[in-house]
């Protein structure tokens, strides 16, 4: 019996170590960033941009859209001088002299902003009205929000984390410089406090805001939409406008690009 009972105490394992405390679920990196999580950090990106436009008294805003590749026309400019020296291409100098024409809409978007933002600073308001926002990157997106610095007031910038894209630019107001992971989140907030819509020629991202801005208002979910913006999808992007608006060309093709078109929301 004896023997049993030694036998039985060395298959008995030993008291345990003492556990250290579980992490919280908020604090669990490895499940908020795993599927299960997923619903948590869509809401995220809801409610962290959500309190910062309160905290910033951020009412309405108005949202420009358009090519992340036109640049200022002082750069093109410079740039177009030094393709034209003796060391530049043929192929180059087209590059700079097509940038330099396309560096207009840049200066457009710049001025309306800047425009915009001077008015709208003028308004009797507790909260900041009619904030000129962009997507953040380059391009039109860095007009809009030069224009709005320039004139002193705040500016937003809604940027997507991609693989591929530059930093946001510097032209963004600190706070209100937002970094979206899910695309529906980021066109959300496009949308949800806009009182207009700015758009310029561009590629495949300012096509896609304005069909879908487009497909809401005819849905009704936007209201007080002018026919103008309608007037875009008929008149130019019918017109092959995708293909005269990512270059220069000749003097037919800038006949048909657009100016900015404006399609208010609530």
């Amino acid at each position: 019996m004896a023997e049993q009972d030694d036998s039985s105490s060395k298959l008995m394992p030993g008291p345990p170590e003492p556990l250290g405390r579980s992490a919280l679920a908020y604090e669990n990196a490895r499940f908020l960033n795993s599927p299960d999580g997923r619903i948590i950090r869509i809401l995220s990106e809801y409610s962290e941009p959500l309190a910062r436009f309160r905290r910033e008294r951020i009412q309405d805003t108005v949202v420009f859209f358009g090519s992340a590749r036109f640049g200022a026309l002082d750069e093109a400019t410079r740039q177009l001088e030094l393709a034209s020296g003796a060391l530049g291409t043929e192929l180059l100098r087209s590059q700079a002299q097509a940038a330099v024409e396309m560096a207009r809409y840049y200066e457009d978007a710049r001025r309306l902003a800047f425009l915009l933002t001077q008015w709208s600073l003028s308004l009797k308001s507790r909260r900041h009205r009619f904030v000129v926002t962009s997507g953040g990157g380059g391009g039109i997106m860095e007009a809009a929000n030069r224009g709005a610095y320039e004139a002193g007031g705040k500016t937003i910038g809604l940027n997507i984390r991609l693989p591929f894209e530059h930093s946001p630019n510097p032209y963004i107001t600190p706070s209100l410089n937002f970094e979206f992971h899910y695309f529906f989140m980021r066109k959300y907030w496009f949308a949800y406090m806009s009182k207009a819509l700015v758009v310029f020629p561009g590629g495949f991202g300012t096509i896609d805001e304005l069909f879908e801005l487009l497909t809401l208002a005819q849905t009704k979910k936007l209201v007080d939409t002018p026919e103008s913006a309608f007037e875009v999808l008929k008149d130019e992007l019918t017109r092959n406008h995708l293909n005269s608006g990512a270059k220069a060309g000749s003097e037919e093709e800038d006949d048909v690009l657009p100016g900015p078109e404006i399609a208010h929301t609530r």
